[in-house]
């Protein structure tokens, strides 16, 4: 994914970075050619990533690093890709419960990822080649998708 022009973080996993990511997050947003709307939805899904990373990866183990790695995309239409590591044990994404489905609508987590899948325009979740998992997450300039958030679930 990286062709020598990607900006590589790799800090402590804890949630005193946030700001710190979703600073460099809507800078290089900016570079890529995203609009407002677009920014807005990109910081909230690698927000989302990071949290999960730190949280559920590595388990609030700060001894164990969080890796964000941004990429312009080389073609047009222009985007970033955004690569988020952990370093925990990892997890089977399809064993992962569907937050709409009705026992899960009231429960207070598990919706992140949905999340991140709705706002962005690809996104891939696998273990990562260096252990842990990954999420590849790519948002493009001007895709029709950007405008607007998911529908509610009834909507």
């Amino acid at each position: 994914m990286s062709d020598g022009r990607a900006i590589c973080l790799h800090f402590q996993s804890t949630y005193e970075m946030l700001d710190f990511v979703q600073v460099a997050c809507d800078g290089l947003g900016r570079l890529a050619g995203l609009d407002e709307d677009s920014l807005h939805w990109l910081s909230v899904a690698v927000r989302e990533s990071v949290i999960n990373a730190i949280k559920h990866g590595n388990g609030d183990d700060e001894g164990k690093r969080v890796h964000v790695e941004f990429t312009p995309l080389p073609t047009e239409p222009s985007g970033l890709a955004i690569r988020v590591r952990d370093e925990g044990p990892g997890f089977d994404p399809e064993g992962l419960p569907d937050p709409l489905a009705p026992e899960n609508v009231l429960k207070p987590s598990g919706r992140g990822i949905f999340i991140i899948r709705s706002f962005m325009d690809e996104m891939d979740l696998r273990r990562a080649p260096e252990g842990g998992m990954e999420m590849v997450m790519v948002k493009r300039a001007g895709a029709e998708a950007d405008s607007q958030p998911p529908a509610p679930a009834g909507a």
